[in-house]
């Protein structure tokens, strides 16, 4: 995230970072390019327009009372820390304070993910794109107006990254049971995924015409198809997937 705000041109004059241990990749962009940094704990010389919270969840109850003293009546707390919800932030801020909660998923490692937010009353129009910029530097925004809506995006689009992996090595594994060699079989599948995912965001097609694209009436695509989109196929199996994820989120959230 650091790196595609430096990258689109956010001046780093703008940027204090707390962290007592920033990882490596950070600490190199800290160092490179002067962001000041400032342990836990020590004040900022004036509230911020915007604080990120990017902690983990286990040690928000730690972050919140210094929340508290650094955010001001115009402050816009943007936080991405996983199963903490508005109401959690808004118990320990002050009355009126502006927050948005966001889920990021993985790929916006690589400026390829894609964010679901949602903001409370309390967020302005200014302060919504302000948080629109700040995290289009990851990759996509949407956004939601019902907080609920969270546990159902995160089982999509943020534990969704890992199903599309798990195709990958499954992939792979039929591969090899059909005979292929493991290393080539585990090449072809990431190379299938990756490319597939690719056409897909290049073509702006939707994923069912490029399926039918490549499926030739009772070619070897339509045999395995039928396979897959049986009852009992791929779609039923995906859709249970997904209830689990949400279902654990709300029971995180809660």
């Amino acid at each position: 995230m650091l790196a595609g705000w430096l990258n689109r041109g956010l001046a780093p004059s703008q940027i204090i970072v707390q962290d007592p241990a920033p990882p490596p990749e950070s600490a190199e962009l800290i160092s490179r390019h002067g962001i000041e940094v400032r342990q836990p704990g020590a004040p900022l010389p004036e509230p911020p327009a915007v604080i990120v919270v990017a902690v983990k969840p286990q040690i928000m109850d730690q972050v919140f009372p210094e929340l508290a003293t650094q955010a001001g009546p115009e402050t816009l707390v943007l936080s991405i820390a996983a199963g903490k919800t508005i109401a959690s932030f808004e118990a320990h801020l002050p009355p009126g304070s502006a927050v948005v909660r966001s889920i990021p998923n993985t790929p916006a490692a690589i400026g390829r993910g894609i964010t679901v937010c949602c903001a409370n009353a309390h967020v302005s129009p200014s302060q919504r794109e302000t948080c629109q910029a700040l995290l289009s530097a990851i990759g996509e925004v949407g956004w939601v107006e019902d907080e609920a809506l969270i546990d159902a995006a995160t089982a999509v689009s943020g534990s969704g990254p890992a199903y599309v992996f798990l195709l990958a090595e499954c992939l792979a594994e039929a591969g090899r049971a059909v005979g292929l060699d493991a290393d080539l079989a585990k090449r072809l599948a990431n190379a299938t995924v990756s490319g597939a995912g690719e056409l897909l965001r290049q073509s702006g097609l939707d994923p069912s015409v490029l399926r039918q694209n490549v499926t030739s009436p009772g070619g070897t695509t339509a045999a395995a198809l039928k396979v897959l989109m049986a009852e009992d196929g791929l779609q039923p199996l995906l859709t249970s997937a997904v209830e689990a994820a949400a279902r654990r989120s709300r029971e995180l959230s809660g």
